[in-house]
């Protein structure tokens, strides 16, 4: 194999021709910058303005991604081949690698800019998991939540409601009397008799049942306010706080059934963008080539010329 002899000049320029890279990963970002405004302004972008959002990005908004890699890394790869600094004295194929080389490294360096400038913006097409991952983990354990606010609840005064526990609804249920029974009705449910009730609720919804001395202390409540009897208020309560459990439960499953489909929008959304950004890599690598066949050209026309 023949060695190749390079000159003083070809010695004294780099491997690789960093500000032709620079350049080039510059206007590409530049225009991803352009294009992704332009996009939103024209109602492509995937970020919702909704805080929960498990919507899957569309064929327009796909498509747009598309034009943008071809544009800026085509642009970007263009700039890179075209201003990098050839050496004289190699072979024709080397050259062709390393102008798509400075091509690739454009187009990474581009995306590096592009990811660290518009990390929010990953955020917000992410977020619709993230919330929906957050609604999960709290609808898993409603009945912690639940305490909580009805704790809250009975230090509150009555006439605060900004902060309502969700059970008040089924202590209110559970202590309604017939209005017959003029008796219970007077000066309606306090916001401790509310607190205690919510917190026998929640316990009862973390552990799955209702311990039996809980059911006998609320129908116990229930006979006192309503004048039903032990056995009514019992049966009662067994009722009222069946539907507390449906009410969890179903709250459980929406908010299961939302995380998986924000998880299959999610997916969707990384597969494309990583379909897009493999287009920009191929092209910035393409038109790299082409620039450096410009610059090839040039050169020898200006020799032809002198």
């Amino acid at each position: 194999m023949q060695a190749t002899q390079l000159s003083v000049s070809d010695l004294n320029n780099p491997g690789v021709s960093w500000g032709a890279v620079l350049a080039g990963a510059a206007a590409a970002a530049a225009l991803s910058f352009i294009l992704l405004i332009l996009g939103v302004g024209l109602g492509l972008s995937s970020v919702s303005p909704w805080s929960f959002n498990a919507t899957a990005i569309g064929v327009s908004t796909i498509a747009w991604l598309a034009f943008m890699q071809l544009a800026a890394s085509g642009i970007g790869g263009y700039m890179a081949g075209r201003l990098r600094v050839k050496w004289s004295s190699i072979h024709t194929d080397e050259v062709h690698f390393r102008d798509t080389a400075h091509g690739l490294l454009a187009w990474a360096l581009a995306t590096l800019i592009t990811v660290a400038v518009l990390a929010g913006g990953t955020r917000a097409v992410l977020s619709g998991a993230i919330d929906a991952g957050s609604g999960v983990a709290a609808a898993v354990g409603p009945a912690a939540a639940a305490g909580a606010g009805a704790a809250g609840a009975a230090s509150a005064k009555q006439g605060e409601g900004s902060g309502a526990n969700p059970l008040d609804y089924f202590s209110d249920m559970l202590l309604r009397a017939a209005p017959a029974a003029g008796a219970g009705e007077a000066g309606g449910v306090s916001a401790g008799q509310r607190g205690e009730i919510g917190k026998i609720f929640a316990t009862g919804l973390s552990t799955g049942s209702l311990a039996a001395d809980d059911r006998a202390y609320l129908g116990q409540v229930v006979a006192s306010r309503t004048g039903l009897t032990q056995a009514e208020a019992e049966a009662r309560v067994d009722a009222v706080y069946g539907r507390a459990a449906k009410a969890a439960a179903d709250a459980k499953a929406q908010a299961q059934q939302a995380a998986e489909a924000a998880r299959k929008a999610g997916a969707h959304t990384a597969l494309w963008m990583f379909v897009a950004l493999l287009l920009g890599a191929f092209v910035a690598s393409l038109a790299a080539t082409f620039g450096g066949r410009q610059r090839d050209h040039e050169r020898v026309l200006r020799h032809v010329t002198i």
